[in-house]
């Protein structure tokens, strides 16, 4: 019978071992930002459930040479995002606390890391 019980708790602890770490590996929740779409008009990108210790380039503003950099960022996620004037998380930086930290249209960026 305690060896059943010895058995269980095993699994139980390696099942924890198993996950815990697959959830680092994510920033839960979404950052926002805004850009300017093909005619002009003002935009909302999304960031859903993005990864961690990676540089993103923001998509519809990665190149300076066909899009103005995007503004305004919202991040709702639980991880502390560093966003960057530059493409490939090089330029100004900017960091962005989680659950709600927000700037506003004066800062301009491309990328983003979360940590």
């Amino acid at each position: 019978m305690r060896l059943r019980s010895t058995v269980a708790a095993a699994f139980g602890a390696l099942a924890l071992i198993v996950t815990v770490p697959t959830s680092a590996n994510a920033a839960w929740g979404e950052f926002r930002y805004t850009f300017s779409g093909l005619d002009g008009s003002p935009q909302v990108g999304i960031l859903s459930d993005p990864p961690s210790r990676s540089c993103i380039n923001l998509p519809e503003v990665a190149d300076p040479g066909s899009s103005s950099p995007a503004h305004s960022p919202r991040n709702y996620t639980d991880s502390t995002a560093v966003v960057f004037s530059e493409a490939d998380c090089e330029g100004d930086i900017f960091v962005l606390r989680p659950d709600g930290g927000h700037a506003s249209e004066r800062l301009k960026l491309r990328s983003v890391i979360f940590h």
